[in-house]
């Protein structure tokens, strides 16, 4: 869609390309104007989670960012995970098969703008730190990671704080316990 004036490629030829990896952002509902900056803050995530050691030698890949409402992910949530609520951020892994070459799709993450400011109020920190964390989660979920049983809430939350560090972002887990499946509820 590069006609369309609400969506933008964060892409490796621009100077805030996350490495490997191509973010696409849609700007699709909600009133996301209380989260300045918001397409250099998504692209900043994506980078410090392209260049955490793990993923040093994953080959080009895409992803697109949907920045929606709470209206559009409670749809979503209880069309495809029978969850008739909205939740913060949900990924959506891309189906397996032929491929572009150049960058394969990882998937799209849709995160709901009313949930995001309503947590991030609730858990002290600002809106542009909690969106970086949940773009980090959706990533994460898009390249096979998940949060089901302790043992994988705790590496992906692992993986989640060290990245988060190398923005600034104190520990969003500091002082709980690793629940499985705590997020995307």
């Amino acid at each position: 869609m590069p006609d369309d004036p609400d969506s933008r490629s964060l892409s490796e030829g621009s100077p805030a390309a996350p490495l490997w990896l191509s973010l696409d952002i849609l700007h699709e509902a909600g009133d996301w104007s209380r989260i300045g900056d918001r397409d250099r803050l998504i692209a900043a995530a994506g980078r410090a989670l392209a260049s955490y050691p793990l993923f040093a030698d994953e080959p080009k890949a895409e992803a697109c960012v949907a920045l929606s409402d709470d209206a559009t992910v409670r749809d979503l949530n209880a069309r495809f995970r029978g969850k008739d609520k909205p939740t913060n951020v949900l990924s959506f892994p891309a189906l397996k098969g032929p491929q572009e070459e150049s960058a394969p799709q990882l998937g799209d993450i849709i995160l709901a703008q009313e949930t995001i400011e309503r947590e991030a109020a609730e858990q002290g920190v600002t809106p542009a730190h909690h969106l970086q964390h949940l773009v980090v989660h959706g990533l994460l979920h898009l390249l096979g990671f998940d949060h089901e049983t302790e043992e994988e809430a705790r590496e992906m939350e692992g993986i989640e704080i060290e990245v988060l560090a190398e923005l600034g972002i104190a520990n969003p887990y500091a002082g709980d316990e690793v629940t499985p499946a705590t997020h995307d509820q």
